[in-house]
């Protein structure tokens, strides 16, 4: 059973299972659809992810990574850029405590969200000319961790999901340099498939420390991983 750390997160066990649920093809259901759903329906970070009250699978991605680099610390500033539907947003509240009136998480989206206890969601465009100031003023001040799950819809076409998904992240980066302290901390997800090389060789340039990671819970048949840049230099090294 899975229980409350003092660090604000879980400590978890979802390798047990009892039994396996079988999904019926419905008529009508792609086969494709039916895989997924069977997937869902067995996976256990999905059902821990729901027993726990966190919106979605990727919470443990973000806490497995905080677990190991412990950027989330209690009082920091946390920008969740891409946040619906808010699960990274709920660990990083869970964390840096903005409840105890220490740290703060603003979590922005270009589709409505539900609200999150203890965060500001905003309902906008990062890449808005008005955004940095916009974000810093609910921040009120710069960000010390600027973090993004974003993915953009597949496509099925692994050459272009790959090249959809990184240019989000350096989108995202570009945005985070206008945003962040120094010393800050950035996270987004990139897909493997060579051009991640070029922009981890770049983010050494601006970080202290730049890792490329695969946390325990994303899927192994994924090509998903997550850049982690620590210790912003704010001027070009």
């Amino acid at each position: 059973m899975s229980q409350k750390s003092k660090s604000g997160g879980v400590s978890r066990n979802t390798g047990a299972r009892s039994a396996t649920t079988r999904v019926k093809s419905a008529k009508g259901r792609k086969t494709s659809s039916t895989n997924w759903l069977k997937r869902q329906l067995n996976d256990p970070y999905v059902q821990e992810a729901q027993r726990l009250g966190y919106r979605s699978r990727a919470a443990f991605k973000l806490l497995e990574l905080d677990d190991r680099f412990h950027f989330l610390s209690r009082g920091k500033r946390v920008l969740d850029l891409g946040a619906a539907p808010g699960g990274w947003s709920q660990v990083a509240v869970a964390r840096v405590k903005p409840e105890l009136g220490v740290g703060r998480v603003v979590s922005l989206d270009i589709s409505e969200m539900d609200e999150i206890p203890d965060a500001t969601v905003l309902l906008g465009d990062f890449m808005d000319d008005a955004a940095p100031a916009r974000l810093m003023e609910a921040l009120d001040g710069p960000a010390d961790i600027v973090m993004s799950d974003m993915a953009a819809p597949s496509t099925g076409h692994t050459k272009t999901d790959h090249i959809r998904i990184m240019d989000l992240c350096e989108t995202a980066l570009a945005f985070s340099y206008e945003v962040m302290a120094p010393g800050g901390t950035f996270i987004a997800k990139v897909l493997q498939g060579g051009t991640e090389h070029t922009l981890l060789a770049s983010m050494k340039k601006r970080f202290k420390k730049v890792l490329h990671v695969k946390p325990p819970s994303s899927r192994k048949d994924s090509a998903e991983m997550y850049v982690v840049a620590i210790g912003y230099k704010d001027k070009l090294a």
